[in-house]
């Protein structure tokens, strides 16, 4: 698969796979609809995409059962892709933790609480 269709490939999984989390579609209590996707990699052949996931809500669920949820409600969201969008192959999907946006986050507050020391 060329690059240009890889990209709209990895664009569209990440689009279908927020609105399916923001709609509130998995029913996991895992899941809540503070988990956002940071980013899609598909293989070069799009059997398989790695999904990059984050939490905001750091208090009440951590992003590893978030994470946890997601794998399990992998063959679901995977059946819902393929019903929305035509596709030859439907990539198996597997999700991982990011933490980048929390820790990013935190390290702005550290810099703030030095600048105002």
């Amino acid at each position: 698969m060329d690059q240009i269709r890889l990209r709209r490939l990895e664009e569209l999984l990440r689009e279908e796979i927020s609105n399916l989390i923001n709609r509130g579609e998995i029913k996991d209590p895992r899941v809540s609809s503070l988990v956002s996707v940071t980013r899609v990699e598909a293989s070069r052949d799009g059997s398989h995409a790695k999904v990059w996931v984050s939490c905001l809500d750091s208090e009440n669920l951590s992003l590893d059962e978030a994470v946890q949820g997601l794998e399990h409600a992998a063959g679901y969201i995977q059946s819902q892709i393929a019903r929305s969008v035509r596709l030859r192959l439907t990539p198996i999907l597997h999700f991982i933790a990011d933490a980048g946006i929390r820790d990013g986050f935190e390290m702005t507050e550290k810099i703030k609480g030095l600048v105002k020391e």
